[in-house]
């Protein structure tokens, strides 16, 4: 590679903060301008991150369509059944969920951008979404599997579980079931 000689033009604090980096790293002042200048035009080269946030616009009527069947659904099957009645279904999506058009439509939407994270939904119906891999995240969100069976109850594959009634504290407030959030 042929170098080429060219005169800079440079504000003067702009020259003694690059010549104070060269002196700090024991290099000239020229090698610390070409690193520079190559790592910028690198930085610039490289496509920009495009965004995996889904447009407002589509997520408004999208909440709205279908937040009866997610407020509604007792567990994962009857969920996606109402999810699928209206031409949409719930896939793994790395951690989480995404919400796609059924039955080989493309992704929409993030599970959590409805305002419905795999973690509150997997809380809701005791257990994680049947087939999805990452099992972690449902010993981190239930708790470990051998502790979700010690009572018989709300092993993976199971019912949801039972809400069990806290012992009584207060016997002036009745006590009632949460539902989940």
């Amino acid at each position: 590679m042929q170098d080429v000689e060219i005169t800079l033009r440079l504000p003067l604090p702009l020259l003694q903060a690059a010549q104070k980096l060269a002196k700090t790293r024991d290099e000239s002042l020229g090698r610390v301008m070409r690193m520079a200048l190559a790592a910028e035009v690198k930085r610039a080269g490289r496509a920009a991150k495009t965004s995996n946030r889904t447009d407002e616009q589509l997520l408004g009527p999208l909440r709205t369509l279908l937040a009866v069947d997610f407020g509604r659904a007792c567990d994962w099957r009857e969920l996606q059944g109402r999810l699928k009645a209206k031409g949409y279904i719930l896939r793994e999506a790395g951690g989480g969920l995404a919400l796609h058009g059924f039955p080989d439509g493309p992704r929409l939407c993030k599970a959590s951008e409805l305002g419905h994270s795999y973690g509150s939904l997997m809380k809701r119906f005791g257990q994680p979404l049947p087939g999805h891999s990452h099992r972690w995240i449902a010993n981190k969100v239930l708790g470990e599997p051998g502790a979700l069976t010690a009572n018989g109850r709300g092993a993976f594959g199971t019912q949801p579980l039972e809400q069990e009634r806290p012992a009584a504290t207060h016997r002036s407030r009745p006590w009632k079931p949460s539902l989940g959030t």
